[in-house]
C-alpha cells in the first residue's frame, strides 16, 4: 500500500536521525526498506519518491495503518509554514534546503519516555539494542514478510521486570530510572496523556520530578511525544552547533542560558529548528554525509 503526502517526506532523515530508536534499515543501498513497530503494528516502508511511501504492515489491515503513519509523521503540521518560520536563520534555512523532507516525529509517549531515559550517556546503536532487548523480553511477537519483531511492552508488562532484570537487559545505571518511571506510569501517578494537554513548562517540570530525568531528556520527551514544539533539547551535537555557529570564538553560555536563548530566537517551532541543527551538525563529517553512530553521544 502507498502513503501519499502533500509535502516531501524523507524516511531516512526522519527515522534514522536520532529521534526514534526502533527503526532498522534493510534491503540494499539502492533500495532501502525501513522496518519498525508502531502502535502494535510491524511496518516496513520504502521511499518511492519525495511525496510517496510504499509500506507493508501487520497484524492490522494496511489501510488501517495509514492514520497511524499520518499521525506519526505529523502530516497534519503545516510544514511549509513551520519551515518558513524557522528559516529566518540562514543556517537553519540551509538545513531545510538540504533536508526538506525531514520531519519531527510524533511518538507514543510511554515508549518515548523509556527510550530517552535509556539515552543518558549512551549512543544511538546502544539505545537501539537496549530497546530491542526490552521488547524481545516483554513484548508480543508480530510476523511480517517472514520476519518477526516485538511490540514494546506496556507499563503493566514492564513493571514486572524490576531493576535487576532491566540491568540484565543492558540498561546499566539507567535501570532504576526506568523502573521508577514505569511504576509511576503503571500506578497512574504519572499521566503522560495529561501532560500532552498541559503547558510546556508544567509538563517539563512534572517530567523532571521523575528519578533520573533532567532538562535535556525532559525536552526530548516533550517535543517528540507531548506536542511541545517549543521544546529545544540540548545534547552534545546541538551544543556544538550552537557554540560553533552562534557563539564563535567565545565560551558558550551554560545550557540553561542556551535553552532560553534558543527558544527566544527560534520561537514556537524551536523543536523543529533543533532537529534540523542536530541532523545537519551530526552529518557534518569530513568527506561524508553519514554520522559515526558508534562514537556519538546523544546525552551527557
Amino acid at each position: 500500500m502507498q502513503l501519499v503526502v502533500d509535502h516531501p517526506l524523507d524516511l531516512e532523515a526522519s527515522l534514522m536521525g536520532g529521534q526514534a530508536h526502533r527503526w532498522r534499515i534493510e534491503g540494499t543501498e539502492d533500495d532501502p526498506w525501513f522496518s519498525g513497530v508502531l502502535r502494535g503494528n510491524f511496518i516496513r516502508m520504502r521511499q518511492l519518491g519525495p511525496n510517496c511511501v510504499e509500506f507493508h504492515a501487520a497484524p492490522w489491515p494496511e489501510a488501517s495503518c495509514i492514520p497511524i503513519l499520518q499521525h506519526y509523521f505529523r502530516l497534519d503540521d503545516n510544514l511549509l509554514h513551520i519551515q518558513k518560520e524557522i528559516s529566518h536563520d540562514w543556517r537553519v534555512a540551509a538545513m531545510v534546503g538540504q533536508y526538506p523532507g525531514l520531519r519531527v516525529l510524533r511518538q507514543e509517549p510511554w515508549e518515548c519516555l523509556v527510550a530517552y531515559i535509556c539515552s543518558a550517556n549512551s549512543n544511538i546503536q546502544r539505545i537501539h539494542q537496549v530497546l530491542e532487548n526490552i521488547a524481545r523480553a516483554f513484548g508480543s511477537p508480530i510476523e511480517l514478510d517472514g520476519q518477526v519483531r516485538n511490540t514494546f511492552p506496556s507499563p503493566v508488562q514492564l513493571v514486572e521486570a524490576g531493576e535487576m532484570e532491566l540491568r540484565r537487559l543492558g540498561l546499566g545505571f539507567r535501570a532504576p530510572y526506568v523502573d521508577c518511571a514505569t511504576r509511576e506510569v503503571a500506578e497512574g501517578s504519572l499521566d503522560l496523556n495529561a501532560l500532552v494537554r498541559q503547558p510546556y513548562f508544567d509538563a517539563k517540570e512534572r517530567l523532571m520530578q521523575c528519578y533520573g530525568i533532567g532538562s535535556k531528556i525532559a525536552d526530548c520527551i516533550a517535543v517528540f511525544s507531548l506536542e511541545k514544539l517549543e521544546a529545544f533539547p540540548i545534547d552534545v551535537w546541538v551544543r556544538r552547533a550552537l557554540g560553533e555557529w552562534y557563539f564563535p570564538g567565545e565560551k558558550p553560555p551554560p545550557d540553561r542560558e542556551l535553552l532560553a536563548w534558543a527558544q527566544g530566537y527560534f520561537g514556537q517551532y524551536a523543536g523543529y529548528a533543533q532537529q534540523y541543527l542536530f541532523h545537519g551538525r551530526r552529518l557534518q563529517k569530513r568527506g561524508s554525509n553519514k554520522p559515526d553512530e558508534t562514537a556519538e553521544k546523544v546525552a551527557e
